[in-house]
């Protein structure tokens, strides 16, 4: 397994975020890498920096206005009176305007979706570090040159749909890397199919909304239930895909509390409808919020559990591109990434 990380990803450090109309410190901070990197260093692995991909892998999955919003918003905004330290936008669209504002403020508010995706000054370059870490992941499981690797992302990415951030996600970067996956397969005449496994405790509704119309990804989904958790608004059983993708879209949602041995047998469930759609690779978004400590706690996966959860992922025998979404507490992060590599290699330290 080769393991990636962008140092640039540090960079994005958002002071607080705006939840339940309280202004709160951000869960979504530098010490979240800081930890998975150094879980990595204690397994004595390489990890190596990605080459710069450009606006490429970006652009493939997120509309042009968007990118460039996501660009100079910061600089923008920062110019402004009275200008908070971070955007963090007090309006938003809705399905009754249409209308696309060329002033910053009216532009936070068409493509950032909530509140806890606020920009600060470095954020757009740790965003374009996370796609180009995300890209490289699948670049080299695209091509054979290994059999899995592991993009750590931060912030993390499957929130971010083609032109809205969300959730303290920007770029997708498991889209990133599921798309560029596709023109790699084709060129060597397999069949550029790939699925995407997300096993965050939060639904990856951007994700959703990139490949919805598309049968040539399959979305397969285990998170909180929408119902009582974010994103609110996606994530339900009946949402299938529409027009070609209708039928490569499997969302299933779990009751708050949901155990391990619960989730685990989601885990096969979703396993059993990859293999049927019989990718030639598997892109995994991998989220830790579904620790039974995490603050954001939904579910009660134990630390062990992910060790299960690694054996099931690489029993599916697929090349596999690991992508890091969420996981919020810091000081069981480097554990918890320890215990899936671990599972994910066969091992039983």
């Amino acid at each position: 397994m080769r393991y990636v990380f962008a140092e640039a990803q540090l960079r994005h450090r958002p002071p607080t975020f705006l939840v339940r109309g309280q202004v709160k410190p951000c869960p979504e901070k530098p010490e979240r890498a800081e930890a998975l990197v150094g879980s990595l260093r204690q397994r004595g692995v390489t990890v190596e920096e990605p080459p710069s991909y450009g606006a490429g892998p970006r652009a493939a999955v997120h509309s042009a206005d968007y990118l460039r919003f996501l660009e100079t918003a910061y600089d923008r905004w920062s110019v402004l009176p009275d200008a908070a330290e971070v955007i963090i936008p007090n309006v938003h669209r809705n399905t009754d305007m249409a209308e696309y504002p060329t002033g910053i403020v009216g532009q936070a508010g068409w493509h950032m979706a909530d509140t806890a995706c606020p920009i600060g000054p470095g954020t757009w370059e740790a965003v374009c570090a996370g796609a180009d870490t995300a890209a490289h992941a699948a670049m080299l499981v695209a091509s054979g040159a290994e059999r899995a690797a592991y993009a750590l992302c931060r912030p993390p990415g499957h929130h971010a749909s083609r032109d809205m951030a969300g959730g303290f996600c920007y770029i997708n970067n498991a889209a990133v890397a599921a798309q560029a996956t596709l023109p790699i397969l084709a060129a060597q005449g397999r069949a550029p199919r790939v699925a995407v496994f997300d096993v965050d405790v939060h639904h990856g509704n951007g994700t959703q909304a990139i490949f919805y119309d598309r049968d040539d990804v399959l979305f397969v989904s285990i998170h909180g239930d929408p119902n009582n958790f974010y994103p609110w608004f996606a994530g339900y059983a009946h949402e299938r895909g529409k027009g070609a993708g209708l039928g490569s879209n499997l969302n299933i949602p779990l009751p708050m509390g949901t155990d391990e041995s619960t989730f685990l047998d989601a885990v096969d469930q979703a396993l059993a409808q990859i293999a049927a759609f019989g990718p030639e690779v598997l892109v995994l978004s991998l989220g830790f919020d579904t620790f039974i400590g995490d603050p954001l706690a939904f579910f009660r996966v134990t630390t062990p559990g992910f060790a299960r959860l690694g054996r099931k992922i690489a029993g599916a025998g697929l090349p596999t591109v690991l992508v890091q979404e969420g996981g919020y507490d810091c000081d069981a992060l480097a554990a918890n990434l320890a215990s899936f590599l671990n599972g994910f290699a066969g091992e039983t330290r």
